[in-house]
């Protein structure tokens, strides 16, 4: 099968299914695993160049809804008539469904189904090592500086973050993204500050950014300097690397 990704996590979920043979193409900010970068690059997740897609002649596209602006990849699919499936996981069961669910469209259902299981057993082993008898620290994730953006109840980190042995701050909101601001991150006073700027590398986020916000100097996160870089890649991807964010961020804790 040809295969086209356009979408990070979905060419992530790929690789976790040991098939990054049969891509042929992905989006520009597929990076992981290292060999996809030498792949035909069809434009970044948000602005697909649908021409691009069509002359690889895939068998299959792996599109997303992960990102609000990404249905008009939908619509260029469909405008063509290249047959596609859409990932969109909001929680770590989806994601395992979704290794189901790609492994059997790939022609290799015992395959996906054998992952997904050992995908659940590995996160499993994490819930059992969390002590749960008393909340752990408080974790605010910041997806976007301004506006701010933050997770949800209905979203991968929540769950992340209890495994870890904390809890999302803002858990409380059911929505899996939610839109606030600085004061109010500042009312909840987190323990740990946990910086995930969807799409920005690690070096360019300055927790400096961060501290001279106004009144943030005074949170004890701030002077005790828990404002954690953290790889966006690691956790902003609805994929099977999360458990690999989950190791780092039960270590960090």
């Amino acid at each position: 099968m040809r295969i086209v990704s356009i979408c990070p996590s979905n060419t992530e979920i790929v690789a976790y299914l040991g098939k990054t043979g049969l891509l042929v193409g992905v989006d520009n900010y597929s990076d992981f695993p290292v060999e996809v970068n030498s792949l035909p690059k069809v434009g970044p997740d948000l602005s697909i160049d649908m021409d691009k897609v069509e002359e690889l002649k895939p068998d299959l596209v792996l599109a997303s809804l992960s990102v609000p602006g990404m249905e008009k990849n939908i619509e260029g699919l469909e405008q063509r008539g290249l047959p596609y499936i859409i990932l969109n996981p909001s929680s770590l069961e989806d994601i395992a469904k979704d290794l189901e669910r790609v492994g059997e469209a790939l022609g290799f259902e015992g395959l996906g189904k054998k992952k997904a299981e050992g995908f659940l057993k590995e996160l499993k082993k994490y819930r059992t090592q969390t002590d749960h008898s008393s909340r752990g620290p408080s974790l605010y994730w910041e997806w976007w500086p301004k506006p701010i953006f933050t997770p949800g109840r209905t979203n991968w980190l929540t769950e992340i973050s209890e495994a870890a042995g904390g809890y999302n701050v803002f858990e409380d909101h059911e929505e899996a993204n939610v839109q606030t601001d600085w004061e109010e991150v500042k009312r909840r006073n987190p323990d740990h500050i946990c910086m995930v700027w969807v799409g920005v590398k690690e070096e360019k986020m300055n927790p400096d950014h961060v501290r001279k916000r106004p009144g943030w100097a005074e949170l004890p996160a701030v002077q005790h300097d828990r404002i954690h870089v953290l790889e966006e890649s690691l956790y902003c991807r609805p994929s099977p690397r999360l458990l690999e964010g989950l190791r780092k961020l039960r270590s960090l804790l």
